[in-house]
Parts: C-alpha cells; sequence; structure tokens
C-alpha cells in the first residue's frame, strides 16, 4: 500500500500529463516515454495490491488536483483511506483463516488450566517458579518454542540451544503482557490472539491474522 501511494503521490507531484485517460497514441519523447512508463508501474502496484478495479479516470482527477494544488482531501486522508479499504480487502480473503484461529481460541480458553486476561491473553502454568517477576522496561533470558495452532514451529531457542535475551518492551504485546505474570524458574504456555501478535501483516512464515502459541521458560532477569 505505501508502494502504491508513493507512486501515485509522487506523479501527482511532478508530471502534468495532457492526455486522458483510454486515449493511446505514439511516445513522441522523453516525457511521453517516462509518462507511459511510470503508468506501467501503477498498474502493475495496483494489480499485485488487488486494486485492478480501481477507476484511472479518478485517479487522473487526482493528480490533477494535486497540480493545481486544489485537492478535496489531504494526502493524510488519503492514505488513511487506502489503508482502511486495503486491511478491509485483505480481512475479508483472509476470512475463513480469521474464523479458525478466532475458533481455536474459543475452544482453548475452557480447557483446565488455561486462564485468560482482559486483553485476551490466554496461558497456561506449566510451573511454577519462585523467583522475581520481571516488569516492562526489564532485560529477561528465556528459552522458547513458538508454534501455530496446527503445530507448525516457526521459532525455537529450544532448538537452536541458546536462550534469547531482549527488552521486554521490545517485543509483540501477548510476550509483554505474558512474561510479567511469570516468576523466574516459571514455564508457561501462552496462546496469543493475533491483536496481540503480529496482526494483519503477519511475519515471515506466520500469516497475517495468525494465533501463536508459545512455551516460554523464564531463567533470569536484568534490571535497566
Amino acid at each position: 500500500m505505501k508502494k502504491i501511494f508513493f507512486v501515485i503521490s509522487l506523479i501527482g507531484a511532478s508530471i502534468a500529463s495532457k492526455a486522458q485517460p483510454g486515449q493511446q497514441g505514439p511516445l513522441k519523447n522523453e516525457n511521453d516515454s517516462l509518462s507511459y512508463c511510470i503508468g506501467l508501474s501503477i498498474g502493475k502496484s495496483l494489480a499485485e495490491s488487488d486494486l485492478q478495479d480501481v477507476d484511472v479516470a479518478k485517479i487522473a482527477q487526482g493528480m490533477s488536483d494535486i497540480l493545481k494544488n486544489n485537492p478535496t482531501m489531504s494526502l493524510q486522508e488519503a492514505e488513511m483511506y487506502i489503508q482502511k479499504v486495503m486491511v478491509a480487502k485483505q480481512e475479508a480473503k483472509s476470512a475463513d483463516y480469521i474464523k479458525m484461529q478466532q475458533a481455536f481460541l474459543e475452544q482453548n480458553k475452557i480447557k483446565e488450566g488455561v486462564k485468560t486476561t482482559s486483553s485476551g491473553l490466554q496461558y497456561k502454568v506449566i510451573s511454577e517458579g519462585n523467583g522475581a517477576k520481571p516488569v516492562a522496561t526489564d532485560m529477561v533470558t528465556v528459552h522458547y518454542t513458538g508454534t501455530l495452532i496446527d503445530g507448525t514451529v516457526f521459532d525455537s531457542s529450544v532448538q537452536r540451544g541458546e536462550p534469547a535475551t531482549f527488552g521486554l518492551n521490545q517485543v509483540i504485546p501477548g510476550w509483554t503482557e505474558g512474561v510479567q505474570l511469570m516468576s523466574v524458574g516459571s514455564k508457561y504456555q501462552f496462546f496469543i490472539p493475533q491483536e496481540l501478535g503480529y496482526g494483519q501483516g503477519g511475519m515471515g512464515e506466520i500469516k497475517p491474522y495468525s494465533t501463536l502459541i508459545f512455551e516460554v521458560e523464564l531463567i533470569s532477569i536484568e534490571k535497566r
């Protein structure tokens, strides 16, 4: 989406084209060629972003309005609107996947030993330690394994054979909240809804809207 908005803004700010949408003709000079090439780039970006059905005439109108310094909305408002449409399209395409994630969490929260916080984070105590509990500003050292609801392992310090150390306020919200519930020496299992994970963006092999399951052992805390 940012690529699309950048390209459209760039054109609107730098190129004045007299051609009307739908007209075809020879590329007579460098400006014709440049204009056409940028048009191809926009079209490719729109097609890749599932926006190929947009009104080309309205795109031209928006470009013209920018050049005349008379747009009907600010660029910030335009970007927000594009984001809103893109999110709606993504959610529609991912509707079945989202329902599957939600169904898992609904079924999981009533299982024995599973607790749910006010944010929607679910957790289960595997073993309880007797050490101190961290706060969000602490550095923590942990061993963990992260899986999707189908059991796919996407990350594991256990498999690497080396614990991980990081600032507790520098990770996804589900981790920041969940690890603060733990005492040093504890091992918990967290079931993190997408809102507290990677959300609509996903991360690597983690698809957008994925529920994340982590088994975490809190090894130590370092104050910062």
